[in-house]
């Protein structure tokens, strides 16, 4: 599975402190996924040292096209889960 990475991901990225090696592993390995109804995304979710973080991410034909990654807590992925908005894959 490749990766891409856009300017503004990896400026935005940098920008928040995260490790790109780090997101791409997740990208790649989380077994928490979901599908975002709202944005019509898919979503992996993992820890990024001590930060629980979604990076959202648009599949094209084998490929990977994360947008900006955003530190979460466990509470805002159960809410939205409960009310619709994350559904698991």
């Amino acid at each position: 599975m490749e990766i891409k990475w856009t300017e503004y991901v990896t400026y935005r990225a940098k920008l928040r402190g995260f490790d790109l090696e780090k997101i791409e592993e997740i990208i790649k390995n989380s077994n928490e996924r979901y599908f975002d109804s709202s944005t019509k995304r898919r979503i992996a979710v993992g820890r990024h040292g001590k930060q629980l973080v979604i990076i959202p991410y648009d599949q094209i034909q084998g490929t990977r096209v994360p947008v900006p990654i955003h530190a979460t807590t466990r509470q805002q992925i159960k809410y939205r889960i409960k009310v619709g908005r994350l559904i698991n894959e």
